[in-house]
């Protein structure tokens, strides 16, 4: 859980610290210049200095924003310029965006990604694990922030995230968006989308997180990576990372996710976004099939725009950094 200023309580970090040993002292040490990057940026920015929004009901710290509710949502917020918003997949938090991120600051822009509630350093409440109140938080963040003409760009869960945001709160601060490997339309096989996957494979997936999700994270990241796949460059660094990211969460959080990112139908929310969109996806992708989410949002979305990463996996934004990148900036720039 995140104290007011938005960093890990003494207990749970030093637990991840004395499991990382060794190895993570040596990562703490090659991740002080982007924790310096972050301090730079936020002590040097009006937009990072303490305020709040009544209106909204939310209070905005350094570095997180207090829902109605009362939870804190932990966010990073470097440079500035036009603004890019990141919602991550799960069960990470915001830094799996690490690779965006730190490219597309350097270029000029703003970006902000946030922890989503029960995920990361933000609050691990026992209520609120729900799209409804997901999309809530990310409104509260962005109105918070006060940002206008965003891009929103949204990996698998953050996808039908910032769908679900559309279709709760407008484009109004929006002017572009990207679904990554993302999970809409819906993914769970009903009586109204057939082809989609079963509910035993959810349900195994909730199993797994239930009775060793410390192993099940090390597990899902080789799939997640593409790691299982013929001449596969493994990176042990990598598989370390995803189980950082999804052990530093609410194992209840995490769970009750489970149904969101399966069960939602996104569809309406589809319908209803009227800015350019771009759809990224991986054809070899082995957690969110395609043909059942990119190829189906790109035709339900007004005019979107598809593209197929041949033999990408899910975790595409890691394994094709410099594509995404590229991509994520020729849009920003259109």
């Amino acid at each position: 859980m995140a104290n007011q200023s938005g960093i890990p309580s003494t207990n749970r970090r030093q637990l991840l610290v004395a499991g990382a040993g060794a190895a993570g002292a040596a990562i703490a040490a090659m991740a002080a210049p982007a924790v310096a990057l972050a301090a730079t940026s936020a002590s040097g920015n009006a937009h990072a200095s303490n305020s709040s929004n009544p209106q909204h009901g939310e209070r905005h710290t350094m570095n997180t924003v207090t829902t109605k509710d009362g939870t804190r949502i932990f966010f990073k917020d470097w440079g500035s310029g036009k603004p890019v918003v990141f919602s991550h997949g799960w069960p990470l938090d915001a830094d799996a965006w690490d690779p965006q991120m730190l490219f597309l600051v350097q270029k000029g822009y703003r970006v902000i990604a946030h922890d989503r509630r029960g995920h990361g350093r933000s609050d691990q409440p026992s209520h609120g694990n729900d799209m409804d109140t997901y999309a809530d938080d990310l409104a509260a963040v962005i109105n918070a922030l006060d940002l206008k003409g965003a891009m929103l760009v949204g990996h698998s869960t953050g996808g039908g995230e910032i769908a679900h945001y559309i279709g709760r709160h407008g484009t109004s601060r929006v002017a572009k968006v990207v679904l990554i490997g993302a999970v809409p339309p819906i993914m769970v096989k009903t009586e109204s989308n057939p082809n989609g996957l079963p509910m035993s494979v959810f349900d195994g997936i909730r199993a797994g997180v239930a009775s060793n999700r410390s192993q099940f994270y090390k597990d899902l990241a080789v799939p997640f990576f593409g790691f299982n796949r013929p001449n596969a460059k493994v990176s042990q660094g990598t598989i370390d990372e995803f189980w950082r990211e999804g052990m530093l969460g609410s194992v209840l959080g995490q769970y009750e996710c489970i149904k969101q990112f399966s069960e939602v139908d996104y569809t309406a929310d589809l319908k209803k976004i009227d800015v350019p969109t771009l759809v990224l996806h991986g054809d070899d992708d082995q957690i969110v099939p395609i043909d059942q989410a990119g190829r189906l949002s790109a035709k339900i979305v007004k005019n979107a725009t598809l593209k197929v990463y041949p033999g990408a996996p899910h975790g595409m934004c890691t394994t094709e950094a410099d594509k995404v990148n590229a991509d994520l900036l020729e849009f920003l720039q259109s």
